[in-house]
């Protein structure tokens, strides 16, 4: 599909932002904005897979075997004093060995890793937490097709949000909603321009520079 072959341009491109970027806000805004193109792309590849014809039994084999991994972006959330919970829906994750989930905890990132269900392998990462959380004392528990993430608190402040970046853009207004069925290039350029328009001086610079490096990387990449 053209759709796809597009949005696997912007995600090589967003990549190469993120790689010239040097703030790490910047940085983790660009990879929020990538992991959702990433997402769309891998809905996009399976309502494809739907829609074509049956193919021969030993293609059918084939692609039984095939093993990939799918981006995590969906989760809710809730907190008491001593603990932020997420709640993530993974159809069947309580059918494989629990071994095969992991959560991996450092004072402000979280990463949940599923592996080997139905030929797939799972991954969720929250980078860039609102507090600091407390690693040794975060766990996690596998219910019916929902792993259930324990992240404990440093402190008893309540979360307005689960990232930082998150609580700056709704503070600031910063993230435009994107249009409903609009081209995604275009909502992510929207996006870019107004963080661009409403930062500070040194954000500008960061962006202006890694937005004149990726392209440079761009036209110099060999056909």
């Amino acid at each position: 599909m053209e759709k796809i072959a597009e949005l696997k341009k912007d995600v090589a491109e967003m990549e190469a932002l993120i790689a010239a970027a040097t703030r790490q806000k910047v940085k983790d805004f660009l990879s929020i904005e990538n992991r959702k193109l990433v997402t769309e792309i891998v809905k996009l590849e399976e309502q494809q897979k739907t829609a074509t014809p049956a193919a021969t039994d030993a293609a059918k084999s084939s692609a039984v075997k095939r093993h990939y991994q799918v981006k995590l972006n969906n989760y809710a959330w809730d907190q008491s004093n001593k603990f932020v919970k997420f709640y993530v829906t993974v159809k069947n994750v309580h059918s494989i060995p629990a071994e095969n989930v992991s959560c991996t905890f450092t004072a402000k990132s979280l990463e949940m890793q599923v592996k080997d269900l139905d030929n797939k392998d799972y991954i969720m990462n929250i980078n860039n937490l609102l507090y600091p959380v407390n690693p040794e004392n975060s766990t996690w528990k596998i219910k019916t097709d929902t792993v259930v993430i324990n992240v404990a608190k440093v402190d008893t402040l309540s979360w307005s949000h689960v990232t930082d970046i998150e609580k700056r853009a709704s503070d600031a207004k910063k993230m435009p909603k994107a249009e409903e069925g609009g081209d995604p290039s275009d909502n992510m350029m929207s996006i870019m321009k107004k963080f661009y328009d409403q930062g500070d001086d040194e954000v500008k610079r960061n962006i202006a520079k890694a937005w004149t490096e990726a392209q440079e990387k761009k036209t110099t990449m060999p056909l």
